[in-house]
């Protein structure tokens, strides 16, 4: 295991999908409680604030781990086809089959209660399911996007990324202050073409990082970027609270961008990690957890919204036991022969 397995990306790949749990398991929490708003404590809502930038880093994790590994790679039509063949098919596959598997469990899961508002549930459900389509289309696109950065230099690239950078998270964060403060409707036209948008620079950020763009950044000054990323992401939205905006925290927010790319450099530096063993397996079934983890958030919510606990302890209570319940489902589930494998897209 040691000589195959890159201890650090097993490493983002475990804090990626426990970051995707919690922010599931905070933002069930306070959706459903959501008719008592205007009664949640300061702490409660900064700690929701809070829990939003440390839950959105989860999938700019997982797109920077596929940049650092799949395109620094040379393709040409054979290999583009068997790329396609063992990437692109199965995800599809695997789409539609937990797309149907959670369209048939919504319908038996009991979630009539009177306490509880579940008006909300199907997008509960369903919500991370928008992740397939976007990483198909990357990986679709990931032979010809590794093609054309052969012919660059990193130097090259970087500043292209810069420029899509601001482009994608810039000018929308300009149009979201200018409309918090009563000027609406400044919309300015921009088109990214074959891009990818937000998620193809966090892409070409790990291809980046593979190739050592940032090393001239010691630690000390990325840790710095983090914690004043994630403190501008705590204020802003607590501005937007206090100007009755409504501001949903997003992938396209600059901070969770230069946050999340911060501590992924980070991470990239580090020689050997503690209790790996307990960290590869969190890894090994990262994805297949992504997968099954919906089928455990709405049968327990309305179980732990009715504990005699504030919102910020449900919400912890709920990510633990969506850890718990959806791993033993997973290696349940891989050991059934001609099974487990397939259905949980693990190779």
């Amino acid at each position: 295991m040691g000589k195959t397995r890159v201890e650090w990306i097993d490493l983002i790949r475990a804090i990626a999908i426990l970051t995707v749990l919690y922010i599931h398991a905070t933002d069930g929490i306070y959706i459903i409680s959501s008719d008592a708003i205007t009664y949640y404590t300061a702490f409660s809502r900064i700690f929701n604030f809070a829990s939003l930038f440390i839950g959105r880093i989860g999938v700019p994790f997982f797109l920077m781990i596929t940049g650092y590994l799949l395109l620094d790679r040379t393709y040409n039509d054979e290999r583009v086809r068997k790329f396609w063949e063992k990437n692109c098919k199965g995800l599809i596959i695997v789409t539609i089959i937990w797309a149907a598997i959670y369209a048939i469990s919504l319908q038996f899961i009991a979630v009539g209660s009177a306490q509880v508002n579940f008006s909300e549930a199907g997008n509960l459900f369903f919500s991370h399911m928008w992740y397939m389509p976007m990483i198909i289309g990357m990986y679709l696109s990931m032979p010809f996007v590794s093609s054309a950065l052969e012919k660059f230099s990193s130097d090259t690239i970087w500043q292209a990324t810069i420029v899509f950078s601001l482009l994608a998270f810039l000018l929308p964060f300009i149009t979201i202050v200018l409309a918090m403060h009563g000027i609406q409707n400044v919309n300015i036209q921009y088109c990214l073409g074959f891009s990818g948008g937000v998620y193809g620079i966090y892409i070409i950020l790990g291809y980046l990082v593979k190739k050592g763009q940032f090393k001239h950044f010691d630690n000390i000054k990325l840790g710095l970027i983090t914690l004043i990323s994630f403190m501008i992401c705590l204020f802003f939205q607590y501005y937007a609270f206090t100007k009755g905006y409504d501001f949903q925290l997003w992938y396209e927010f600059p901070f969770i961008l230069t946050g999340s790319f911060a501590l992924f450099e980070l991470c990239s530096r580090l020689e050997t990690v503690r209790a790996y063993p307990f960290v590869h397996f969190l890894s090994k079934y990262s994805f297949a957890v992504f997968l099954v983890h919906n089928l455990f958030r709405l049968p327990l919510l309305p179980v732990v919204v009715k504990l005699p606990y504030t919102e910020p302890v449900k919400a912890i209570i709920l990510w633990i036991l969506l850890i718990i319940f959806s791993y033993i489902a997973v290696v349940i589930i891989y050991r059934i022969p001609r099974f487990g494998k397939y259905i949980l897209y693990m190779r």
